[in-house]
């Protein structure tokens, strides 16, 4: 495993590096770090250059304050490819990184070979009406209030992140402990909290990203929407009107941390699409 610290915008991101072959991007979620593929990735490995980054104010990345938004992920990723001079890579996003991921693929199709995308919604892409019929998750909201959940949590991140951490597998048993003890002490404290949370308070700024984007193009990069038990196919409806080559799957046994529900699975899923195996 190769180590590296790339400096953009003023953030270093923390980024490991596997492996060789044809390169393949993990985008991790909230609340995880890049430790989250660890499952996967052996058998990645198999096939691919693996390359795990710690989202920007999360995991071994620097801290940040302010809104996350999805451009600056999508920047970020572009930087992460050139800083490792690679010219283009498969990328694979799940949960809060997947906006991102889509704005990389509509704004620079040269830099990304295919795309996956999982357990997320695209925002303001229509499809995901009964989704929303009750409101959007209440997390959504507490998240997204400047200066509040940081430290309402702070002290008592074990039992808020193991809440996510169990309710989002399918045994409703949490993921690995020590990826869970990674996961918890990468957000540890009101920092580290607040940092994370700024992908909760930029669902604006992406939406209208998302929203401009699609109003003047398509996605034009092969994608794959995977979903679990959570979001479903929703995402894959959202992805439907924007998307030329368009490929679904589900796996409705899992639930919504499908790199630890079904690893080897959805890493084999991934290898199929790669090499053009996957019918829509």
């Amino acid at each position: 495993m190769r180590n590296h610290r790339i400096t953009v915008d003023g953030a270093e991101l923390a980024v490991r590096d596997h492996g060789e072959g044809p390169p393949l991007v993990l985008l991790h979620g909230w609340p995880h770090t890049s430790a989250l593929w660890d499952l996967m990735r052996p058998a990645l490995e198999r096939s691919f250059r693996v390359i795990t980054p710690d989202l920007r104010g999360m995991g071994d990345s620097t801290r940040v304050t302010g809104p996350i938004a999805g451009a600056t992920v999508a920047a970020d990723l572009i930087a992460v490819l050139d800083a490792l001079d690679i010219d283009s890579a498969t990328v694979v996003a799940i949960d809060a990184s997947v906006p991102g991921a889509f704005l990389a693929g509509m704004q620079h199709p040269d830099r990304v070979d295919r795309l996956v995308l999982a357990e997320s919604l695209l925002m303001p892409l229509p499809g995901a009406d009964a989704f929303l019929a009750g409101g959007p998750p209440w997390w959504f909201g507490f998240h997204g209030v400047p200066g509040l959940a940081e430290h309402a949590v702070a002290g008592n991140e074990d039992a808020y992140i193991g809440w996510f951490l169990r309710n989002g597998t399918r045994t409703r048993e949490g993921v690995p402990a020590e990826m869970a003890a990674q996961f918890v002490d990468a957000l540890r404290g009101p920092e580290s909290l607040a940092s994370s949370f700024g992908y909760y308070h930029s669902g604006a700024e992406t939406a209208a990203a998302v929203a401009a984007a699609t109003s003047t193009g398509r996605l034009t990069v092969p994608t794959l929407a995977v979903g679990g038990d959570t979001v479903g196919d929703v995402l894959a409806n959202q992805l439907s009107g924007v998307t030329d080559t368009l490929t679904r799957r589900l796996f409705p046994s899992a639930g919504h941390i499908l790199p630890v529900d079904v690893p080897d699975e959805f890493a084999a899923l991934i290898t199929d699409f790669c090499a053009g195996q996957l019918a829509g």
